[in-house]
């Protein structure tokens, strides 16, 4: 068919990969803040922490990962040694008694998935003719987006039509992370996959005065970029039942991976910057409506508004980013994106723990609010395409 000329075995096979990986991570995701309060006694705090430490690991191993795969030029043995530790990682976390060990097990699963991320991407550039690429990435963004849906999905199975206990999720996860790590194992690299591919040299100085501007625009933004968890327990607080609030989570996926791709779409067209700033808005009416309302529906809704928001930046904002450098940069600039979305975000998130026991559920929300808002007036001022 011509719609999908153009791409290979391999291409399939990654977004097959990538649909597996994503229905492991996101069984847990939706329970995983309800599994560290009410079986770890962890508090808000701690749940900060946690995904704070998780999200930096993840996009600065990513940066890492995408320089070392450059360098060695194995990109199937590094995407293996990723998608195992990833998939090893889950039953650890379902295992563990305290915070502290869940801590750990979580810092080993999101450095997999850092680690699998670059070399991945590079074999699914490799697994298409260059008029095909975008299809390539926008079938595995299919997969990885249609996991996250599918994921919570099988969780209200597992535990209300089977009736698991919530700790065996995290050990049945292993499953699809299993399946991913063998479809990887079927995935050819070529010799000529890397060898026309240059070295990425990470010079910042080369970087354009432009460029900085821009990311410290996000970093001011980012420090508002709050976990989702933080969503999860607030939602569980106003009393929406465990199922429904992992229903509201696998919608809030389904519309990110119905908005990422038209998303870019617009970008191209009309330019990143109102793109942007236009999921920035979403944001800002989500945490609002989250510190003001305790409403069902409208917590839904919100969801959806997260969704947006998620869907664009995803995918928006690292186009962005390398729209100011030439190809032979365009990896160390997503890289630095990646790396200093990961630290505001581990900011992001303990502040946010922090105000969650201190002073109250619903200021952890007008805080991040403060942030996104200032970021955003920032983006407007600044001078991006």
């Amino acid at each position: 068919m011509k719609f999908f000329r153009g791409l290979s075995r391999n291409t399939y096979l990654l977004a097959l990969t990538s649909l597996l990986a994503d229905v492991s991570t996101e069984m847990l995701y939706p329970i995983l803040p309800i599994f560290l309060t009410t079986y770890l006694g962890a508090t808000g705090s701690i749940v900060g922490l946690i995904e704070g430490v998780a999200t930096a690991t993840q996009n600065i191993q990513m940066g890492l990962a995408g320089y070392i795969s450059d360098r060695v030029k194995k990109r199937k043995s590094l995407a293996v040694l990723g998608y195992f530790i990833a998939a090893i990682s889950k039953p650890l976390i379902g295992a563990s008694q305290t915070w502290p060990v869940a801590l750990t097990a979580r810092f080993l699963d999101r450095l997999g998935t850092g680690t699998r991320s670059a070399p991945r991407d590079a074999l699914i550039a490799a697994s298409a003719d260059t008029r095909s690429r975008g299809k390539a990435f926008g079938l595995e963004g299919i997969g990885d987006n249609l996991g996250a849906f599918i994921g919570p999905i099988v969780t209200i199975i597992l535990l209300y039509l089977v009736k698991v206990g919530i700790r065996s999720i995290f050990y049945l996860a292993l499953i699809p992370g299993a399946l991913a790590l063998l479809m990887i194992f079927f995935v050819t690299e070529k010799k000529g996959d890397s060898r026309h591919r240059s070295k990425i040299e990470i010079n910042l100085s080369n970087l354009p005065a432009s460029y900085w501007k821009y990311i410290i625009v996000i970093s001011i933004f980012g420090v508002g970029n709050i976990s989702s968890s933080f969503m999860i327990l607030q939602t569980k607080n106003i009393g929406v039942p465990l199922i429904g609030t992992i229903l509201i989570y696998s919608f809030f996926n389904l519309v990110a991976s119905f908005v990422s791709y038209p998303s870019g779409v617009l970008s191209d067209k009309f330019g990143r910057k109102i793109v942007i700033f236009c999921s920035f808005i979403f944001f800002m009416i989500t945490l609002l409506g989250f510190a003001t309302t305790k409403n069902f529906f409208l917590i839904a809704v919100l969801f959806g508004f997260y969704g947006v928001y998620q869907g664009i930046f995803r995918s928006v904002g690292k186009a962005a980013a390398s729209d100011f450098v030439d190809e032979k940069l365009e990896a160390t600039v997503i890289g630095v994106f990646n790396g200093v979305i990961g630290i505001t975000g581990l900011i992001a998130s303990v502040l946010a723990g922090i105000f969650y026991d201190k002073i109250g559920h619903q200021f952890v929300f007008i805080e991040a609010l403060i942030f996104v808002i200032f970021g955003t007036i920032a983006f407007a001022l600044s001078k991006n395409k």
